[in-house]
């Protein structure tokens, strides 16, 4: 996903061990140790047969950023496993996990592409606005799920 320009081990680093990675997601997860701008927020992996198919991260508060362009939920597919329905799946159990966690409404955002809105929309997401990007970019669509 690197190729893409995005991040798939959320905070992973190169000189990361495995054990400090997974101590970093828990500080993630309690709000401990979080970089500016940052909340807590649950990291889950997407397992098919024990094989990692994606990830979501839930943010129960959000931010003045995520409130415009990041929103309660981000998730993603590996590529080789999409157009099978995981992104839908992952979303569809994400908004479990944040409605648990009290938030009543959820805010998603995506980039202007027809397979996230299609799987945004399918979980019940209304289109609320366009915010634009940086300059040629494509505007991010926010969506709220009741």
């Amino acid at each position: 996903m690197a190729a893409e320009g995005f991040n798939f081990g959320l905070g992973l680093q190169n000189d990361m061990s495995w054990g400090r990675y997974l101590e970093a997601l828990e500080e993630g997860r309690a709000g401990i140790n979080l970089p500016k701008g940052m909340v807590p927020a649950p990291f889950l992996v997407a397992d098919v047969g024990g094989e990692i198919v994606g990830r979501t991260s839930i943010r129960h508060v959000i931010n003045d950023f995520l409130a415009s362009v990041g929103g309660h939920i981000g998730y993603a597919v590996l590529p080789q496993h999409r157009r099978r329905g995981y992104a839908t799946e992952i979303l569809r159990q994400s908004l479990v996990v944040a409605r648990a966690h009290g938030v009543k409404r959820v805010l998603v955002t995506c980039d202007d592409n027809i397979a996230s809105i299609a799987v945004i929309e399918a979980c019940g997401g209304q289109l609320d606005s366009l915010v634009p990007a940086e300059p040629g970019a494509p505007s991010r669509r926010r969506y709220w799920i009741d």
